[in-house]
Formats: structure tokens, sequence, C-alpha cells
């Protein structure tokens, strides 16, 4: 009697922490109710562009000269900026997780602060800073004759300066999952500073700095507010994806609509590439 009770007791307790818990298999539709809502209200938009993409006409405005030229403006800007990142970014994460220095708390909190500042708000920050008046702009004008805002170095430091943290922040979570031990092992056969960062910990945490590389080129690539703020809206110089579908649904409505299906799947495959890091579940 014994046995089968206590059996039965834990497949009742198995059924109630499963997956299909609640009570006795019934639905909270008191939670239901809001999440098909919230499902519906991210969904809902995506499937907006593609029932009103103008399909038959797809190609030929994917063609034209200025859909391509923005495209090519952003992948390169895009590009341009995620190997900036790459540059300073990694060497700022290692920093920030493998020496304890004072305000390191503080300068990570500042690292994160493009992540949730207004992008119009950073790109006025930009001006001020590298503007031709700015605190090293000006200096920058004066001394190498250096102008960066309106240009497309310009649109490559806006979009780093907005992308950088999703960069930095995953190559220090990759550092501190990282084993120590193997560090500390080629430290003890001699090896120097650099050739343990090069041919240990780089290994170690490639694949958290390729996710972070990836996120990276994703947000410059949509990166609009900065943009336009500090480097303008100028067909073939500054006129990156996201500000030709601004100028679009001003004037074409269907341009700026294919326009966001190529973003739309740029975002799609990203997230797909990343699925087993980002977006896995049971």
């Amino acid at each position: 009697m014994t046995p089968f009770t206590t059996s039965a007791g834990r497949d009742g307790a198995s059924r109630r922490s499963g997956p299909e818990g609640g009570t006795a298999g019934r639905l909270p539709w008191v939670l239901v109710l809001p999440a098909v809502l919230g499902l519906a209200f991210l969904v809902l938009p995506l499937a907006g562009l593609l029932v009103r993409a103008p399909w038959s006409t797809l190609a030929r405005r994917l063609a034209e000269p200025q859909v391509l030229e923005a495209l090519r403006l952003s992948l390169v800007t895009a590009t341009l900026a995620t190997l900036l990142c790459l540059l300073l970014g990694v060497p700022l994460a290692w920093l920030l997780a493998r020496v304890a220095f004072p305000g390191r708390r503080l300068a990570r909190a500042l690292i994160t602060v493009p992540l949730v500042l207004p992008p119009v708000v950073g790109g006025v920050a930009l001006l001020l800073v590298l503007g031709r008046r700015g605190l090293i702009g000006q200096w920058l004008d004066a001394t190498f004759g250096i102008t960066l805002p309106f240009t497309t170095a310009g649109v490559v430091i806006a979009e780093a300066f907005v992308a950088m943290p999703f960069l930095v922040i995953s190559v220090e979570g990759a550092l501190r999952a990282a084993d120590l031990r193997l560090e500390e092992a080629a430290a003890t056969l001699g090896a120097s500073r650099w050739v343990i960062f090069r041919r240990v910990t780089l290994p170690l945490v490639a694949p958290g700095v390729m996710a972070g590389a990836v996120l990276c080129w994703a947000r410059a690539l949509g990166e609009f507010g900065a943009t336009i703020t500090f480097a303008g809206n100028f067909p073939g110089q500054t006129q990156t994806m996201p500000l030709a579908v601004y100028l679009a649904l001003e004037t074409e409505p269907e341009a700026a609509i294919v326009l966001s299906l190529v973003l739309l799947a740029v975002s799609v495959a990203i997230l797909a590439g990343l699925r087993d890091k980002w977006t896995a579940g049971p």
C-alpha cells in the first residue's frame, strides 16, 4: 500500500511541476489572454509589412539606384563600425573582466549608458565632442583638417557609439565564464600576457566575440537617431537604410515598405544565426 501511495504522490508532483503544470491542467486565462495580446502586439506590425508589401514590383524596387546606394552604404558603415568596436571593445571587455581597478563598476555602468540613452541624445553628445566646435573636434579640424560630422566617417562613429555596448557586454560575459586555469597554465610555462591573450584567451571566448560582433553589426545597421543627428541625411554619403526608410515614407510609402522588408530580413537572419545562444528554450 505504501509503495503505491508514494509512487502516485511522486507522479502527481511530477505532473504538477512539469511544463503542463497548473491546477488540474486548466489554463490560467487571466495570464493567457494578456500573453496572447502581447504576442499579437509584437507580431501583427511585422505581419503588416508582409501583407502590404508590393511583391509584384519588389525586384524592380530593390534594383533602384537609391535603394542599392543606401544598402551599400549601410553594409559598409555597419561593417566598419563593427571592426572599430572589435578593436576597442574586446580590450575594454578584457579590462573589465580581468583587471580589478578603482571605479570598475562605474566604468561598466557608463559603458552600458548608450543602451538606454536616446540615440538622438547620443548624436548631440557626439556633436558637442567631435563637431567642428566640439571639445576634440575643433582640435582635429585645426591640427589635421579632419571634420567628422556630416561625413561617412561620422556615420561609422555614430553607429559604433550605439553598438559597442552589445559587444563589450557579450565578450565580458564570455571572459568571466572562461576557465582561468588554462590561462594560468600558459603563464606557468612562461607565456607573456599578450601571448596568453592571443593564443589562449581569444580562442576560449571566440563564440562570445562572434555573437557580440553579430549583434553589434545588426545594431549598427539599424541605427537612425545618432546617425541623422551627427552625420545628417545626404544620399550616397550618409543616407543609410533607416534614413532612406524615413525619407521614403514621406514621398513613396511602397519604397519605404521595401526598405523595411530588407532590414526585417536581416534582423530575422541575425536571430536565426544566434538562436542557440540568445533564443534557446525548452
